[in-house]
């Protein structure tokens, strides 16, 4: 494929480039954009911006130079990887616990991205060559469910899904102590850490990207825990793990956000990802899946109930 060059001319003024753009193409999302024009892939009157608030006049010349698509250079490894259903156009996967979704920050093998190369036909070029087919994220240690893009086409729409709220990703984690409310919505701002990088934290309102999260007590195991079901409006760097800290009941056995001190020796946080549900990119039919706790996780709830009683569901 060839470098596409494309040239769009402003039909009144607009605030925003990326806006501009998104209204000029259909097959990029709103992120994909803003990454071509933060790598300076987008000109505006002759003049390379950077920026994807830059307003737009009426009648600016806008260039929008999209790169010759790149091989893949990350290896496919067979590494077993459950594929809970899919077509050739998206494939739906229940990430174990302990697997890097797509290669980075000093992993180069071992990744769902490696594993998916070598298990399926195709993968989207949307993310990049080293996140091909990657629509969204979920941290190394959280188990469940993702759907990947097997084509450009169906990475664009389940990304604006996700974007608009329209697909319905679900969890489950054990938290430490007794969460009084039954139900309630956290709504706050998300971003990097003030003193350590590594980890994400609630900031004061405007200093970072806006986190909403819903969540729901299943049940409560006297005053030590709390098992809850959260639904993610947004989808932050850490956001549930990040939430569950700043209500005062982080995961269990979370390493980053957890206490120190823990009952069970796991190998990482109590959280999955237990149900999807999107829009089928090409039949417009809405799916959902399912993915049964990790045994690891149930063989805590298991323990618990034995000793406070069986479980409300």
């Amino acid at each position: 494929m060839a470098t596409d060059t494309r040239l769009f001319v402003a039909e009144c003024d607009y605030k925003r480039l990326d806006v501009f753009l998104d209204g000029q193409t259909e097959e990029f999302t709103r992120s994909r954009i803003k990454k071509l024009i933060e790598d300076g892939q987008v000109s505006v009157q002759g003049k390379i911006v950077k920026k994807a608030g830059e307003s737009v006049r009426a009648g600016s010349e806008v260039v929008l130079t999209v790169p010759e698509a790149v091989e893949y250079t990350v290896k496919a490894e067979n590494i077993p990887v459950e594929i809970v259903y899919q077509d050739e156009d998206i494939a739906v996967v229940n990430k174990p616990q302990g697997m890097t979704v797509h290669v980075g920050n000093g992993n180069a093998e071992g990744t769902l991205v490696n594993a998916l190369l070598y298990a399926l036909d195709s993968l989207s070029g949307i993310g990049g060559v080293l996140r091909p087919g990657i629509v969204h994220r979920i941290d190394k240690d959280t188990t469940g469910l993702l759907v990947v893009a097997k084509n450009d086409k169906a990475h664009v729409s389940l990304a604006t899904q996700i974007a608009e709220k329209n697909a319905r990703r679900v969890y489950y984690a054990l938290l430490e102590g007794c969460v009084k409310k039954d139900n309630g919505r956290m709504i706050t701002d998300i971003g990097r850490h003030p003193q350590d990088r590594l980890k994400m934290a609630v900031l004061p309102d405007g200093e970072g990207k806006i986190a909403i999260t819903d969540y729901e007590v299943l049940a409560r195991f006297g005053t030590e825990f709390t098992l809850c079901k959260f639904i993610l409006q947004t989808g932050r760097t850490h956001q549930i793990r990040v939430h569950a800290k700043h209500m005062g009941h982080p995961c269990v056995g979370d390493p980053v956000y957890g206490h120190k001190k823990q009952k069970f020796k796991l190998s990482g946080q109590l959280l999955h990802a237990i149900e999807l549900s999107l829009t089928h990119p090409k039949t417009g039919e809405r799916m959902t899946f399912n993915a049964p706790l990790p045994p690891e996780f149930q063989a805590v709830l298991e323990k618990l109930t034995k000793q406070y009683g069986v479980l409300p569901f």
